[in-house]
């Protein structure tokens, strides 16, 4: 459904993890009813502590990896300026790595970007930073989960433990549900840079000079997943342009497509969903398909 590049491999030698996701819509009800219906899914978790901010929201995986969609609850939330800025679509690019508490002292030592929210579990940690200055107008997340002899590898497994799903007693519970859906997996995405900025490659060694990314020619290398960028036309805002994900099956790839033709959301080569197109490709393919 889109320009063809390799797959990204899982056995790279990238310490980064595109693990997450975020959305912003106006209607989560809506937005939680295209997404589980189109991609055959399910929700995965609500998460109450996102009520500090303002907002709800929830969580679906695709495979170990998740999207994540917040609405706003109540006025003056980052989240409602960014609905009357764009409209439904990109909110945070939630990335994971081995050690993301020595990348924050890293990033702050050298003044890279700004740390706006931390936040440590007995096993974990995030770290969020300003997008401003951060080409891509999202909002960057780093975190990392501790290696312990019930989670040895928290980057490479691709069912490991995530924080965002609460509390580690409750890993048996998601872990089921998101090796239910291990037919899906995220693959790719890419960032709109602001009006006027050209630079696709520029944005690739920006994000690799803060968060330590590794570069595959101009795209950020996950373990997963593959992120890039691309020239704002005609006055476009910065921001999410599309997900790319996975499908294993040829069933589960033509059921997506099946149920997004009958929902009226299919457009040229692609699915429009929350403000955000959407490309699937056959994961069994020699060459995988994206639109990166």
């Amino acid at each position: 459904m889109s320009g063809a590049t390799r797959r990204p491999d899982p056995s790279s030698s990238s310490q980064y993890r595109l693990r997450q996701l975020a959305l912003v819509a106006q209607d989560i009800s809506e937005a939680e009813k295209l997404l589980t219906s189109v991609l055959g899914t399910e929700v995965v978790y609500r998460d109450p502590r996102v009520g500090i901010w303002g907002l709800q929201n929830f969580l679906i995986p695709t495979g170990g990896d998740f999207i994540e969609v917040v609405s706003p609850t109540q006025p003056n939330t980052t989240a409602g300026r960014l609905l009357s800025k764009r409209g439904d679509g990109g909110y945070m690019v939630i990335m994971q790595t081995t050690n993301a508490a020595k990348q924050k002292e890293r990033i702050e030592a050298k003044g890279l970007a700004k740390v706006i929210y931390t936040h440590e579990e007995d096993d974990s940690i995030c770290v969020q930073y300003h997008p401003k200055g951060i080409k891509g107008g999202i909002i960057p997340e780093l975190d990392s989960h501790k290696e312990t002899a019930s989670n040895p590898s928290p980057l490479r497994t691709p069912f490991s433990p995530w924080h965002a799903c609460g509390s580690l007693s409750t890993y048996p519970t998601y872990s089921s549900i998101m090796k239910r859906h291990s037919d899906l997996s995220l693959v790719g995405a890419i960032l709109r840079l602001a009006p006027g900025d050209t630079e696709t490659e520029a944005a690739s060694r920006q994000w690799e000079q803060i968060f330590g990314i590794p570069r595959s020619r101009d795209l950020l290398a996950f373990t997963n997943a593959r992120l890039g960028f691309i020239r704002s036309q005609d006055g476009e805002q910065e921001g999410l342009v599309s997900i790319t994900i996975a499908v294993e099956g040829k069933a589960n790839f033509d059921g997506i497509l099946e149920r997004a033709s009958k929902a009226g959301l299919c457009a040229d080569g692609w699915i429009n969903m929350c403000g955000v197109r959407w490309y699937f490709a056959d994961a069994g393919e020699p060459k995988l398909k994206e639109n990166l």
